[in-house]
C-alpha cells in the first residue's frame, strides 16, 4: 500500500497542499491514504507525519513530493528513513533533488546510501569542530559557562557528540558544565533534539527575529 505526507510551512493561506495532493495522487495514492501538516518542517510536533509513520506497516510504500517536505534536516531525514527501511517500509520521492531516491529499488537504496555517508562526514565534522573547540576553552581555563545551564552553543556540542559512539556522557557533561539531568532532558542518547531543546532553540530564534 502506498501512504502519502504532505507539508506545507505557512497556514496563512499563500501556500496550498493542491500540487502536492495532486502528484501523490497521480503516484497511485489512494485520497484516503494522504496525511498533512500545515506547519514548519524542523518543528518536531507534526502530527499528520506522526499519524502517517504509525499507520505504515512493513511492505508499504511512504509517497513524497520532494525530500524537504519528510526531514527537518540530512540527520534526520536519514534516520527516518533508516527505520523506515528496518521496518521493511519504501520511500519513494516524486521530484526535486531526490527525485532519484526510491528505496524499493537497488539504485534507490544506493543513493540512500550516498545520503547517509554524507550524514556521517557532516557529524564526524562537527564532533571535530566540538573536540577542538574544547581543548581550547580548557587552554583558556574555561569548562563552558555557567554551570547547570543549557545554551544553544552548548546544545550544538551536545548533540553533536551525543552522536558518536566514543563519545563518555560523564566526560561531556563536565566539559560543558551541566549535569547528566540537564543533558538527557535537552538530548537523547543517540544526539537529536528532546523537547526542552527544541524549545531552547526556537527561543533564541525568536528573539534573534525580534
Amino acid at each position: 500500500m502506498q501512504l502519502g505526507y504532505m507539508r506545507v510551512s505557512k497556514t496563512d493561506g499563500s501556500q496550498v497542499l493542491d500540487l502536492q495532493r495532486d502528484a501523490l495522487l497521480a503516484a497511485g495514492v489512494q485520497p484516503q491514504q494522504l496525511y498533512a501538516d500545515l506547519a514548519s518542517g524542523r518543528r518536531d510536533d507534526r502530527p499528520g507525519l506522526l499519524a502517517c509513520l504509525k499507520a505504515l506497516r512493513p511492505g508499504d510504500v511512504l509517497v513524497v513530493w520532494t525530500l524537504d517536505r519528510l526531514g527537518r534536516d540530512l540527520r534526520h531525514l536519514v534516520n527516518t528513513v533508516h527505520e523506515l527501511t528496518t521496518q521493511g517500509i519504501g520511500l519513494q520521492v516524486l521530484t526535486g533533488q531526490g527525485a532519484a531516491l526510491d528505496t524499493t529499488t537497488a539504485t534507490g537504496k544506493l543513493v540512500f546510501g550516498m545520503f547517509a555517508a554524507l550524514a556521517e562526514f557532516e557529524r564526524a565534522l562537527i564532533a571535530e569542530r566540538t573536540r577542538a573547540g574544547l581543548a581550547a576553552a580548557r587552554a583558556r581555563g574555561r569548562t563552558g559557562g555557567a554551570p547547570f545551564k543549557m545554551t544553544p552553543a552548548k546544545l550544538r556540542l551536545a548533540m553533536a557528540a551525543m552522536g558518536q559512539p566514543d563519545t563518555h556522557v560523564g566526560a561531556l557533561c563536565q566539559e560543558l558544565g551541566i549535569t547528566r539531568q540537564t543533558l538527557y532532558r535537552h538530548v537523547s542518547p543517540q544526539g537529536a533534539l528532546r523537547p526542552d531543546g527544541q524549545k531552547l532553540l526556537e527561543a533564541r530564534a525568536g528573539r534573534a527575529r525580534g
